[in-house]
C-alpha cells in the first residue's frame, strides 16, 4: 500500500492555510464538491507540487439494499481520473431507503447511517463493494462511522464485521479513530477490542477529527478540536500497524491556522508515541511465524441468491429511516430515545446544508429562516439531495407557508422562479420589463 504520509481534509474555507502549512503529504476531499473538468486552482496547485489529492465520497451509500448506482460510480470514478488519485475512499454506511425493493417512496438521509452488523447486511455489503471495485479505477478503501444508534440483534462486533468484509473482498479500511471513540462513548463499543479484531494490513489510511459530548451522547462534529482520547486510540493503533497515512479533519468553524498546524503536530505525537511502544512490544517478544503478507484476492459471496437477502434489509434500512425523518413509528427493539436525538440531529442537518447550498435563503427569511425549516421537516422528508430540498422548502413556504411580510414572499418567489425552472431566466432589460408588467397585471 503506497505510504501517504500526514494529510489534511481540503475545503475551500482553508485552501490558502492548507498550500502554505508545512509537512503536508497529500489532503483529502469531498467527492461530491468536485467538479471534474473545473477543478479548483488549489487543488490542482497542489496536484503540481507533487501533493496527492485522495476523493472520499460521501453518498454511494454502499451499505444500502440496493446495488450501487452506476451513475455515482461512473461520477465518482470521473473524479479519481481528474485529480490522478492512488485510490478513492466512501463509508460503510446506508443513506437512502425505501423504492422498488419496499414498494415505498424513496427517503434520502442526508446523513451516514449505521448499517447492522447482521450475516444479510455483511452479504449485501460485500456484493455491493465488488460492484464498486469493479467500476472504479483505483482500488477502494471504504470508512466505518460514528454512530447515534445501535441495530438490536446484532450478530457481529465491529471488529469482526470488518475483518469479514476485509477478507471477503480485499477492500483496504479507512479507519476513523474519532469514529471509534464516538461509537465507544454511545453504544458502549471498547475501541482497543475493536482495534485488536482488525485486519490491519487492510489498513489504507487513518481518520482523526474532534467533536463534543452533550447529554451522554457523543457528535462527531468535524468542528471541534481533536480531545485527548482520540489521540489515545491513534496512539494504540500506531502500536499495533505504523499506518500508511493519517488525515485530520475538519468540515466548519475553521480555526487559524496555528491551530490546526498544532492539531497535527499532536496527531504526530500520537504516531510517535505509539511507534515507540511497538518497537519496544518488538523487542521483548520473540518472532512467532511468518507475517501474514496482506489479504487475500477477492473472495466470492457466501453463494446464495442475495435477492431476499437485500429485500430484508431494505425494510429494515426503509422502517428505520422513515421513523428518522418522516415521524413513523421507531422499529421495535431501538431507543427511543436515541433515534429521537438523531431524527433531531439530522433535521438540524438538513437545515445547515440548505442554508450553505442555498446560502440566499437564510439572508431572505432572516432569523426565521431556521425555524421555518425544522418545522417544514416534520412533514416533508428528503427525497432527492439537497439542491432539491431547498426548492421545496422554498415551494412549500410560498404555496403553504404564512408569509405576511410581501417584501419577503417577493423575494422568495423570484430566488424559486430563478432557480426551479429547466434554465436560468433572462436577465435582459426587455425580458425583465415584460415580466414585471405581467405580474402588475395579474394582480388586477
Amino acid at each position: 500500500m503506497q505510504r501517504l504520509g500526514t494529510g489534511i481534509g481540503w475545503r475551500p474555507e482553508i485552501a490558502d492555510a492548507v498550500e502554505r502549512m508545512p509537512g503536508i503529504d497529500w489532503v483529502e476531499t469531498v467527492a461530491e464538491n468536485v467538479c471534474p473538468g473545473h477543478l479548483p486552482e488549489s487543488l490542482v496547485r497542489l496536484r503540481e507540487r507533487g501533493v496527492s489529492v485522495i476523493p472520499h465520497g460521501v453518498s454511494l451509500g454502499l451499505g444500502g439494499a440496493e446495488r450501487p448506482d452506476a451513475g455515482r460510480l461512473a461520477a465518482l470514478a470521473e473524479r479519481v481520473e481528474a485529480l490522478g488519485s492512488p485510490l478513492v475512499t466512501e463509508h460503510i454506511a446506508f443513506v437512502r431507503a425505501g423504492g422498488a425493493l419496499t414498494a415505498s417512496p424513496r427517503l434520502e438521509a442526508g446523513h451516514l447511517l449505521p448499517v447492522p452488523r447482521t450475516r444479510d447486511a455483511l452479504d449485501v455489503l460485500c456484493e455491493n463493494v465488488r460492484i464498486a471495485q469493479d467500476a472504479l479505477p483505483v482500488p477502494l478503501a471504504v470508512e466505518n462511522i460514528a454512530a447515534l444508534i445501535s441495530w438490536p440483534g446484532e450478530e457481529m462486533t465491529e471488529g469482526q464485521f470488518l475483518y469479514e468484509l476485509a477478507d471477503r473482498t480485499g477492500v483496504r479500511l479507512l479507519i476513523d479513530v474519532a469514529n471509534l471513540h464516538t461509537n465507544h462513548v454511545n453504544r458502549g463499543e471498547d475501541p482497543a477490542e475493536a482495534l485488536a479484531e482488525l485486519p490491519l494490513e487492510a489498513i489504507a489510511y487513518v481518520h482523526v477529527a474532534g467533536g463534543f459530548e452533550r447529554d451522554g451522547v457523543w457528535h462527531d462534529s468535524h468542528a471541534h478540536p481533536v480531545p485527548q482520547p482520540v489521540l489515545d486510540i491513534l496512539a494504540d493503533l500506531a502500536s499495533r500497524v505504523s499506518p500508511p497515512g493519517v488525515l485530520l479533519e475538519r468540515d466548519e468553524n475553521f480555526p487559524d491556522p496555528g491551530e490546526l498546524e498544532r492539531e497535527l503536530e499532536a496527531i504526530r505525537g500520537a504516531l510517535e508515541k505509539g511507534a515507540a511502544d511497538r518497537v519496544a512490544a518488538a523487542r521483548g517478544a520473540a518472532v512467532e511465524g511468518a507475517s501474514k503478507g496482506g489479504l487475500p484476492e477477492r473472495g466470492t459471496s457466501r453463494g446464495e441468491e442475495l435477492g431476499p437477502a437485500r429485500q430484508r434489509l431494505a425494510l429494515a434500512q426503509a422502517a428505520l429511516l422513515s421513523a428518522l425523518v418522516a415521524g413513523t413509528p421507531v422499529p421495535e427493539g431501538f431507543d427511543r430515545v436515541r433515534v429521537g436525538v438523531q431524527a433531531r440531529a439530522l433535521a438540524g442537518k438538513r437545515a445547515d446544508v440548505v442554508a450553505k447550498v442555498a446560502p440566499e435563503l437564510p439572508v431572505i427569511l432572516g432569523d426565521g429562516y431556521r425555524r421555518a425549516f425544522l418545522a417544514y421537516t416534520h412533514g416533508h422528508p428528503m427525497t432527492d439531495g439537497y439542491r432539491r430540498d431547498a426548492l421545496d422548502f422554498a415551494g412549500h413556504l410560498l404555496t403553504e407557508g404564512r408569509l405576511e411580510d410581501m417584501r419577503v414572499r417577493s423575494e422568495l418567489r423570484e430566488w424559486w422562479l430563478e432557480r426551479s425552472g429547466p434554465k436560468p431566466r433572462s436577465r435582459r432589460p426587455g425580458v425583465r420589463l415584460a415580466r414585471a408588467t405581467r405580474r402588475v397585471l395579474l394582480r388586477r
